[in-house]
């Protein structure tokens, strides 16, 4: 009656699963062995994708012992390709019963199923081959497991690359003892692997190298991971040019010169975006390094000579230049013993844009050559591209003096003095002068100081006129000073700035001490000022009061207006001294007692 209730219950709702196992339970527990199989056969026939079914069937075969008939049913099972845990539990089977050519074979389809001559993947994930390595691993058919990892590893070739793979083929060949062949799977699968998806087999190469390798082993991992970490950087943000140099720094100490030019090629390509030459300042140096590298490390001239002129093309002249890549070529062609196109370079890059410092490198160049002619030629272009720099000036002139042309040397200060706009107009007037010291002309440089104390007088301009008359070596030499000093002093009586004075009156009261009589000592004793303290208020940028600052002033003898202030101010002194000691006199009676009677 059971029966003839499922049977029906089966006729109306034949895909409900709960139905058959109850039904199939039920026969078993009867002992109704060839009924159940009846059941678990149209169970499976009818419904094969419930995997319950074929787990029941498999399981009561073996249960009953009936091995063959448990081994038939798994092999319908495989049939319908079943899932990963299907192949596994049929794989069990097997070696429960000893059967491990059987669970090798089951593996192979488990791998790669075959039908009609086509290769149909059933479940190629790389766990899978792995399991199947291990498996011939553990039963000891260690040339197996290593083809296994070979087919696997050829299966999947470059395109699908796992690092999961690679690291369990390392550590089966690591516990083989073949650690040469570990360093090569390693090696080559960081080589094809992008780094992104190789942590896991960093990690593991970095601890099978200290555990077997040696030290530039370990230097090596080191490097390839800090070489990740530069990629990282580098992608996220190409022009980031300290990431860059940080990286070319690394690949220059441990590649070869095409991976080294790679990485150049790589980093000089990022080009600044906007042409301004801030932005440019640390990119320049990529082409620098490129080019150092080139001639000092690969010593590869032509390609140095290419770098160079790459990056003066790249350059954008009309806006701004770097002077540094133009005079680092000309070097580089002066030790190639090219001259010619060291001074076409330097030549052209006047021309293009003319820079201080261009200039000056090519004046040195030939002065280092001893073209002075053309050194000659080189100042006079200088000095109509830029006839305010009076370093400029100097430098010309005193070339003409070191090649004994006086007459020309003069002509050029001459020159110099007179230009309407000098940007250090007192370091071109002392070289003039102490040019007309040295050729002893006296007279010509007692002029010089006249000429410019018509343009300023600036206190120092007259103590080095009074230094100058001192040390003339002539008779005259002390009148001709104090005779400078009284003039200055008569000078800077109209100055603003009293300290100048101050510091004239000081120089001038040193001198006096030396060479002086107590006459001139006295007169210059009177010309002193009075150093008194004042207040004066102080307002912010609003116009608010700040307050007050004290601060010192100077009271000459001859402000003869300011001398009843003087004789007030004197008087003042007087009588606080006086309030302080009569204090300090009621504070402390019996001291006055004691002083009176001693």
């Amino acid at each position: 009656r059971a029966r003839s209730i499922y049977e029906r219950a089966l006729d109306v709702d034949y895909r409900n699963v709960t139905l058959w196992l109850k039904y199939a339970e039920m026969e078993m527990k009867n002992r109704q062995v060839n009924h159940a199989r009846n059941i678990w056969d149209r169970a499976i026939t009818t419904l094969p994708r419930v995997n319950q079914f074929w787990y029941k069937y498999t399981y009561m075969e073996e249960m009953l012992g009936n091995a063959a008939g448990s081994r038939q049913v798994f092999e319908r099972w495989m049939e319908w390709q079943p899932e990963e845990q299907a192949w596994h539990s049929y794989i069990n089977f097997e070696l429960r019963y000893k059967e491990v050519d059987r669970a090798r074979s089951i593996y192979e389809r488990y791998i790669l199923f075959r039908a009609l001559a086509v290769l149909v993947l059933v479940h190629p994930e790389v766990k899978n081959w792995i399991k199947y390595a291990r498996f011939e691993e553990k039963h000891s058919y260690f040339a197996h497991a290593r083809k296994v990892y070979e087919r696997a590893v050829e299966f999947f070739g470059e395109e699908h690359m796992d690092e999961h793979l690679y690291v369990a083929f390392a550590k089966f060949e690591e516990n083989q003892k073949e650690f040469e062949r570990v360093r090569v799977i390693y090696k080559y699968a960081l080589d094809r692997i992008p780094k992104q998806d190789a942590q896991n087999l960093f990690k593991n190469y970095t601890i099978f190298e200290k555990k077997f390798g040696d030290r530039r082993g370990i230097e090596g991992i080191i490097v390839s991971k800090r070489r990740f970490q530069y990629e990282e950087e580098v992608k996220a943000n190409p022009h980031n040019y300290d990431a860059w140099f940080d990286y070319l720094r690394l690949v220059e100490s441990d590649t070869d010169a095409e991976t080294v030019r790679e990485v150049y090629e790589r980093a000089i390509a990022n080009v600044p975006p906007i042409q301004e030459k801030r932005h440019w300042k640390r990119y320049i140096y990529l082409w620098i390094n490129y080019a150092l590298y080139e001639e000092l490390e690969a010593k590869a001239s032509k390609r140095t000579r290419q770098v160079y002129q790459a990056c003066l093309e790249l350059l954008p002249h009309k806006k701004f230049t770097f002077a540094k890549m133009w005079l680092l070529y000309a070097q580089f062609e002066i030790r190639q013993k090219n001259l010619p196109l060291a001074r076409r370079a330097l030549g052209t890059s006047i021309g293009k844009c003319p820079k201080n410092k261009l200039f000056k490198g090519y004046i040195e160049l030939e002065l280092q050559l001893r073209e002075f002619d053309r050194c000659r030629k080189l100042y006079e272009k200088f000095l109509e591209f830029a006839p305010e720099n009076c370093t400029s000036w100097v430098k010309f002139a005193e070339l003409e003096t070191i090649l004994g042309d006086i007459d020309r040397a003069r002509a050029i200060y001459e020159l110099a003095i007179g230009q309407p706009r000098l940007d250090m107009p007192e370091v071109l007037w002392k070289s003039y002068i102490d040019f007309e010291v040295e050729q002893e002309e006296c007279e010509r440089a007692r002029s010089l100081y006249r000429r410019l104390l018509r343009r300023t007088r600036h206190v120092r301009v007259w103590l080095s006129l009074a230094r100058f008359e001192l040390a003339a070596g002539q008779e005259e030499r002390l009148p001709r000073c104090r005779r400078v000093y009284e003039e200055a002093n008569k000078a800077l009586q109209s100055c603003e700035e009293k300290e100048e004075r101050v510091m004239l009156l000081e120089s001038w009261r040193s001198f006096e001490e030396e060479f002086g009589t107590s006459a001139t000592k006295e007169r210059i004793d009177k010309l002193m000022p009075e150093k008194i303290k004042k207040r004066r208020k102080l307002q912010a940028e609003d116009g608010s009061d700040a307050g007050w600052e004290e601060y010192y002033d100077y009271i000459f003898p001859e402000d003869t207006a300011n001398q009843p202030n003087l004789k007030l101010l004197a008087m003042a002194k007087l009588w606080k001294k006086q309030q302080q000691e009569s204090e300090a006199a009621a504070m402390d009676p019996d001291k006055d007692i004691d002083e009176s009677q001693t």
